[in-house]
């Protein structure tokens, strides 16, 4: 349905979550407070594959660190999950994740047909909810898209946004993956829909401080590297639906359900409060950058 790994974070746990901090602001301290955090102006490294610029009045922490802070917020994670960067008033997110399927061609860059694609994420999310359903978590319904998607020749990132609904709060999914040699960096940003057109700009100038590291970059493609079995419309769509035949049915519904469910940000209004009072503890202050 979605790419393989897809994490739009779903804030499902949110009840969970908000019990925990409440309880660490009970204690007078945040159970992730002592995690290794990069302050901006600084450069971050991203494992061995990339690195990203954290600019003044930002910070980012490490696998371990996103991976805490996500379990904290009621996330499954998977391992791949490489970093976490956010304003330090942490009103919003971004998460970056490694899928390491290959080199993708951009052979379709211009047969990105956006209708076709709204319409298979749809009949996916019809399946998807079912499984949320069955996990006690509330559905979602796709409106359309928040922006198409759209590729960038020269920079080889694509994105795309996914407007939705859960019951009665508005839902977006805000998508980019930047293209390497060996794979693609999935990259999430977790924002309240209201503060989508203050934080977006933000984020965009983020993303002009990512780079891959030498020998990891797109155009370091050399013959004999591992190919992705897809293209550019599979990573919109999800890539498993485009090997699914292969993997047969049941294989290929199990990779779907595994992350249907992680598509949404339910609840993300106060998100930023609570990640405030988890990371930072209801007696502190965010750090003035």
């Amino acid at each position: 349905m979605f790419s393989r790994k897809s994490i739009g974070w779903v804030l499902c746990g949110l009840c969970l979550a908000l019990t925990s901090a409440r309880a660490a602001e009970k204690s007078g301290g945040s159970p992730v407070e002592k995690l290794n955090w990069t302050k901006g102006p600084a450069k971050a490294q991203i494992k061995h594959l990339a690195e990203v610029q954290v600019p003044e009045g930002f910070m980012f922490t490490d696998a371990k660190g996103t991976q805490t802070l996500l379990e904290a917020m009621g996330n499954p994670t998977n391992g791949d999950e490489l970093g976490f960067l956010c304003p330090t008033n942490m009103d919003w997110f971004v998460v970056f994740e490694f899928d390491e399927v290959g080199y993708v061609k951009d052979d379709d860059k211009d047969k990105l047909n956006a209708d076709k694609m709204l319409k298979a994420i749809k009949e996916g999310n019809e399946e998807g909810n079912k499984v949320r359903k069955r996990m006690g978590v509330p559905p979602l319904n796709i409106v359309g898209w928040e922006k198409p998607p759209a590729y960038d020749e020269k920079t080889h990132n694509l994105e795309w946004a996914i407007r939705g609904e859960s019951e009665g709060d508005p839902v977006v999914n805000y998508n980019t993956r930047l293209l390497g040699r060996h794979g693609v960096m999935e990259v999430s940003l977790v924002v309240d829909p209201k503060e989508m057109a203050t934080a977006l700009p933000k984020f965009k100038e983020l993303l002009t401080g990512y780079s891959y590291q030498t020998g990891e970059k797109y155009a370091e493609y050399k013959q004999g590297d591992k190919v992705a079995q897809y293209g550019l419309a599979a990573l919109v769509v999800g890539g498993a639906a485009a090997v699914g035949a292969k993997l047969g049915l049941f294989a290929y519904l199990a990779l779907m359900f595994k992350k249907a469910w992680k598509l949404i940000v339910v609840a993300v209004v106060a998100v930023g409060a609570w990640i405030r009072n988890l990371v930072l503890g209801k007696s502190r202050e965010p750090e003035a950058e």
